[in-house]
């Protein structure tokens, strides 16, 4: 399976009493479907996942499964810091039906190169299913170096990496040294196309829950490598590119989400909503590109 164009990194979405909202993160589903997204992502860490229970998560699984199922492919978050934790997380969420695994760097306990390829190694052995791997220093304190990541690439079914590092130089290698049927997928919006041009395979979007219309047609411009439209959308949507994460991601996009009605405008603590000043931000955002 090869995972390409653009998967949206869905946000969760609660009522005021902070239980979450099934029938509305059902309905955000189909929207992502009905405007022609390539693949979702539930679960991720713009799902607000280090502050939902275990039940929460399989219901949101099976709810993304239920409506995607024979239409597009199903990445879920099933990341840890702890080896043993996603294996258990895997073996929990298989029977779901899900396509492959997003897998973070293990966070906080900052392993050495050694540690994340053995960590990678023992989820790869653990299930016969698709494994994303997705390096963010910005958030786990660690970087998962080209050469670590390269090693992991020639093991069966790991078969991508979102990167998410900034370090183009570091990109770069992944890309031009990737063994065939692996592949790399931006981890940020704004990176889409100077990766794709240089041969990513597309994006883990968190835009897109906004704009899935916008964002599918632009990565499907970049996938028959119409690079002139590309550029011009790519200079089209970067402020909302930018205005996502002008406080902590999901809290502008959620702000976005209100002002268009979809969704209560509520976050799990420690997270809370957005100023008035991003609000305004990102309604004014939505209404330049007329995202409704």
């Amino acid at each position: 399976m090869e995972i390409k164009g653009c998967g949206t990194a869905l946000i969760t979405p609660f009522k005021e009493d902070l239980s979450v909202d099934y029938d509305v993160f059902r309905s955000l589903v189909k929207r992502q479907i009905d405007n022609g997204i390539h693949f979702i992502v539930p679960l991720g860490t713009t799902g607000e996942t280090p502050c939902l229970e275990d039940d929460e998560k399989t219901k949101l699984l099976e709810i993304s499964v239920e409506e995607a199922k024979g239409k597009i492919p199903v990445v879920v978050g099933a990341g840890s810091n702890s080896t043993k934790q996603v294996i258990n997380n895997i073996r929990e969420f298989e029977y779901t039906g899900v396509d492959a695994f997003l897998i973070v760097t293990p966070y906080y306990n900052k392993p050495t190169q050694a540690g994340m390829y053995n960590h990678f190694k023992a989820i790869s052995e653990s299930t016969d299913k698709n494994i994303i791997m997705y390096n963010v220093p910005a958030r786990t304190s660690v970087n998962m170096n080209a050469d670590t990541c390269l090693r992991l690439a020639e093991l069966e079914n790991i078969i991508a990496t979102k990167e998410a590092s900034s370090n183009y130089d570091q990109i770069s290698e992944i890309i031009r040294n990737s063994p065939e049927g692996f592949s790399v997928l931006s981890g940020n919006d704004d990176e889409t196309l100077s990766l794709c041009v240089t041969g990513a395979k597309g994006v883990i979007s968190v835009a897109s829950n906004l704009a899935p219309k916008e964002l599918s047609d632009y990565l499907t411009l970049i996938m028959k490598f119409d690079f002139e439209n590309a550029a011009k959308e790519h200079h089209r949507l970067m402020p909302l590119f930018k205005n996502c994460f002008i406080e902590s991601n999901p809290i502008p996009v959620k702000a976005g989400f209100a002002y268009l009605g979809l969704i209560e405008n509520v976050l799990r603590p420690p997270l809370y909503t957005s100023t008035r000043k991003t609000f305004d931000i990102m309604a004014g955002t939505l209404q330049n590109l007329k995202i409704k």
